[in-house]
């Protein structure tokens, strides 16, 4: 569950939280020297490494040889791309990070309890003759049955009509695999609705090679419509990929271009009449917002796209190998650790750990696109999620330990299993998340690798 910090409107002071004004370098409140704080560099859309440690920029050479784009929005020759086992050390503007060696760790989930005994199908009896009643007629052919009596003929108001049970929300667990990808959302253990979506497609490049797209999106719980904000952002950064690689748009560019679309989408969904939200006590009345992580994986190119706290790991097959996390939080705990404030263990138990520092939304202070480009040497899986299920695997080890070993070849499989880790854990939030399979292409064999 993503939350916005108190005021959406100013930034605040890492002493006090009073809020500042633009161009301040001191709190007039406290004092605290706010030049401490580096501010955050422009975007820059790759990062470069090598096979033996962090690299400086590279030439400008494309490492690609990328179709060229039909259309006008087409991207300038493709940046070079790194390792994903040598990402800790690097913001997604090529900058130094602290590393996450020591990922802050939650306490490991205590075996989930027996599941009580199956409970028959509810009957009325007889006062008078302790018989049972004759059981519900069989709902018609077709019709929606009731998951808890499997009896009842559900109703258009969602409740049994046998038994009156509250049916579960289409959205509470949703399951979707397309060979290439696949993906998990679940409304978690103690929400009263999934505010998570995601989307996962394929597509084809102008040379025919095939791209596969995963985009999750977490619905910022405090604002108003979190759940539509995450459903449209989740939509229409979808449709922007697949337009844009059809296009021959670099992939990069292309996930750039979609965050930008998500966030127009959400923007969308701020005009709303206060009557709309009378009936849903749950609904607040700021303006809708949401996080968001997209991958993108074409012609031997990984392709990661984030604002927020959502975030992708890479796991590789072979375990020996390090896996890593591939996106930094836009948070206040990442802030704090960021200015050496605070180590990660301080921040992250702290209360104010989530408040995000970037969002999709009206509200948002500014829109700032992360991405960065890779170019894995072995095969390995994308693990795209939101903070649902990275809560209870914080450090890419562990993530990587939660993680199934056949989840290349199974990835909806591999989904289930760490929802399933999550809720094990205690589901306290929604859980998304989608797994991508990367295998590496052969060199000169249709592969989009410059030879050389």
């Amino acid at each position: 569950m993503s939350k916005m910090p108190e005021s959406a409107d100013l930034p605040t002071c890492p002493g006090c939280e009073e809020p500042l004004e633009p161009g301040d370098r001191f709190c007039g409140a406290c004092g605290y020297d706010l030049s401490v704080v580096p501010p955050r560099p422009d975007d820059q859309p790759t990062l470069v490494m090598n096979g033996l440690g962090i690299a400086r920029p590279a030439a400008p050479a494309p490492d690609v040889d990328w179709p060229a784009a039909a259309g006008a929005d087409g991207s300038a020759a493709p940046a070079p791309a790194l390792l994903p086992d040598e990402l800790p050390g690097l913001d997604s503007a090529g900058g130094r990070l602290p590393a996450h060696p020591g990922d802050f760790e939650l306490p490991a989930p205590r075996p989930a309890a027996p599941l009580p005994a199956p409970v028959p199908a509810p009957f009325s009896a007889d006062p008078r003759t302790s018989a049972p009643a004759p059981a519900a007629p069989a709902p018609p052919a077709g019709a929606k049955l009731c998951v808890a009596c499997r009896a009842g003929r559900v109703d258009t108001d969602g409740y049994c009509e046998n038994c009156g049970h509250a049916q579960p929300r289409e959205r509470d667990h949703v399951e979707q695999e397309l060979g290439a990808v696949a993906a998990v959302s679940d409304r978690g253990l103690r929400h009263h609705r999934n505010e998570d979506a995601f989307a996962v497609s394929s597509a084809a490049l102008p040379d025919g090679t095939p791209a596969v797209v995963a985009v999750v999106c977490d619905g910022v719980s405090s604002a108003t419509r979190p759940d539509e904000a995450s459903a449209a952002a989740a939509a229409s950064a979808n449709e922007s990929l697949l337009e844009s690689l059809a296009r021959g748009t670099h992939p990069q560019q292309a996930m750039h271009d979609a965050i930008v679309v998500a966030a127009e989408a959400v923007d969308s969904l701020a005009p709303v009449a206060a009557s709309a939200l009378d009936g849903d006590p749950h609904r607040h009345r700021n303006a809708p917002a949401c996080t968001i992580v997209g991958a993108v994986v074409a012609s031997g190119l990984l392709v990661i796209g984030w604002i927020g706290d959502s975030r992708a790991y890479w796991v590789p097959d072979d375990r020996q190998a390090p896996p890593a996390r591939l996106t930094e939080d836009d948070s206040w705990a990442a802030q704090m650790v960021a200015a050496g404030l605070m180590n990660e263990a301080e921040a992250y138990a702290d209360e104010r750990a989530h408040a995000i520092t970037g969002w999709l939304g009206a509200d948002a202070y500014e829109l700032e696109p992360h991405t960065a480009s890779f170019k894995p040497d072995r095969p390995g899986v994308v693990v795209v999620c939101t903070d649902g299920l990275w809560n209870y695997a914080e450090g890419a080890d562990e993530m990587a330990r939660a993680l199934p070993a056949d989840a290349a070849r199974r990835p909806l499989h591999a989904a289930q299993v760490l929802v399933g880790h999550a809720l094990d854990g205690g589901g306290h939030d929604n859980v998304t998340v989608a797994v991508l399979p990367f295998a590496v292409p052969p060199q000169g064999a249709g592969s989009a690798y410059d030879p050389a």
